[in-house]
């Protein structure tokens, strides 16, 4: 006797298509499961015989056989505890169920379906290859119902799955608005008029925010570098519905997925102790990291200094390419990692190199140690540098308005605009992104604009990568102004902002 039933599996972030295959044959009572199933898998004979057992039904005394096809790809998770469950109670003739369906979900031990990691990219992936019914945890149900044409049933228990598969029980497919979801992607507790003064500091988060760029504060400890950074995500322009699934398929697979969809771009702010492996992503079973949580928004490390020498080099790649791979011995995954990276530090040891109002106690040595802590190569990726000096007391006592994030993002917003009409034919979608075919055709510079960057590159001595970067920055400053050529002075804000291999010569 033999039956099939229908479930899916992870790759990364892509869902893949999985027979969960059940065998009933003569002999002394076996619960077996092959197909390369991890621990988790092993264990589900046993909550699945629990399950059954409290639902009122027993395994049968047979040999039964699982086997999750196809064979060669490495399984994991405890979805594939309700598709079992399933083809044993089809089996035993308790119910009828098609190939049409797929199912997913963990069972507890007293018929519970408890909710799992990845429905949304499975979903994606496998109605893509025709499949438009789904059963998934009640708990994943309005996670699987945002892809469109799927039809998605939540379902709460085993005993409630079986009422619904033989019609005594209705259940009506999960919906979801999207319009409502989208209303809440500007819905912060945190906005930039909050933080006081810090003029040119606050312009630096608008070219970062406008073209994706790169970003680096440095100032003495309290100046408001940490305030700053947070807020940048306040001024993004929203996630379009491509890449808030793309977000949101991440944080699936990683289990992290509190809501339905993720409408605000992510902002990730790990600790400098983090590992490599938190950073990146890893693990026997490849997982994604910080990295990849950023993706399509903000990595901000604090104290970006003492993050540990060898982490810090391992962005290098993922900076560059907006992507991670990770190998094993099972397979390559690779993990999208396109995000804006921002960075706070202090200058020196004791923090209060260049403070107007505190003295450094740190020797030039001691300096010059601390600030290469950062290599070139680092130091090379990101776009804007930018001093954050301690605010004045006038400042704090009677600030004056200062603009809030809805006010700026407006003007991103028209910058982006700009962006999205200029790289509508490309993969390209930001100034930051720009390859050299495209700087070379988009960055066009007015004669004494170029006249100035000749002078900058002789006197700096900028890199071929420095000099790419600052003309994407210079073409973001251009585009917040709504201009066509880049001019003389969109150059020398540029220039302002490339403080070059260390953050000062001391």
């Amino acid at each position: 006797m033999f039956c099939r039933i229908r479930s899916g599996g992870v790759i990364g972030i892509d869902g893949f298509l999985v027979d969960v295959e059940i065998d009933f044959s003569p002999g002394l009572p076996q619960f077996n499961i092959v197909g390369l199933p991890d621990k988790a898998i092993n264990e589900a004979k046993d909550r699945v015989r629990s399950a059954l057992k409290n639902v009122g039904f027993q395994l049968p005394s047979k040999r039964i056989t699982v086997n999750l096809a196809p064979s060669h790809l490495k399984k994991q998770g405890t979805l594939y505890d309700l598709p079992i469950a399933v083809g044993i109670l089809k089996l035993s003739g308790v119910l009828n169920v098609g190939e049409e369906t797929v199912f997913l979900g963990e069972l507890s031990l007293d018929g519970k379906v408890n909710p799992v990691s990845g429905v949304l990219p499975i979903v994606l992936s496998l109605k893509e290859k025709g499949f438009r019914r789904f059963v998934v945890p009640k708990a994943n149900a309005k996670e699987g119902a945002i892809v469109q044409g799927a039809e998605v049933y939540g379902v709460e228990s085993l005993s409630q799955l079986i009422a619904f598969l033989k019609g005594e029980e209705e259940l009506k497919p999960e919906e979801v608005d999207l319009n409502e979801l989208f209303s809440k992607a500007f819905d912060y507790s945190i906005d930039l008029a909050d933080v006081k003064g810090q003029y040119e500091a606050k312009k630096a988060l608008e070219i970062s925010a406008a073209g994706m760029h790169n970003l680096l504060l440095i100032g003495p400890p309290g100046a408001g570098k940490s305030m700053l950074a947070k807020r940048i995500v306040t001024i993004l322009p929203p996630l379009s519905l491509e890449e808030a699934l793309e977000v949101s398929k991440i944080y699936s697979v990683a289990g992290m997925l509190k809501e339905p969809l993720m409408v605000q771009r992510p902002f990730r702010a790990p600790h400098y102790t983090a590992s490599e492996v938190a950073l990146i992503g890893g693990g026997s079973n490849p997982t994604p990291g910080e990295i990849s949580l950023a993706h399509r928004g903000v990595l901000f490390l604090d104290e970006m200094v003492e993050f540990n020498r060898k982490t810090l080099e391992a962005l290098r790649q993922p900076i560059e390419d907006g992507y991670v791979s990770i190998s094993r011995v099972g397979g390559r995954v690779t993990f999208p990692s396109s995000f804006i990276l921002v960075g706070a530090t202090n200058p020196c040891p004791c923090g209060n190199y260049r403070n107007p109002y505190k003295a450094c106690v740190c020797s030039p040595a001691q300096i010059r140690a601390y600030q290469s802590k950062l290599s070139g190569p680092i130091l090379d990726r990101i776009d804007l540098k930018v001093w954050v000096e301690p605010v004045e007391v006038q400042e704090l006592v009677n600030p004056s308005p200062g603009e809030s994030s809805k006010e700026v993002r407006e003007r991103v917003m028209r910058a982006y605009q700009i962006q999205r009409e200029r790289f509508k034919n490309s993969k390209t979608k930001f100034n930051g992104q720009m390859t050299e075919k495209e700087i070379e055709k988009y960055c066009i510079l007015t004669p004494k604009a170029k006249e100035l960057l000749e002078k900058a590159m002789n006197r700096l001595h900028l890199s071929g990568r420095s000099y790419a970067r600052l003309l994407k920055v210079s073409r973001t400053i251009a585009d917040l102004e709504g201009e066509e050529q880049i001019k003389e002075h969109h150059i020398a804000q540029a220039i302002q902002y490339r403080i070059e291999d260390k953050f000062e010569s001391v």
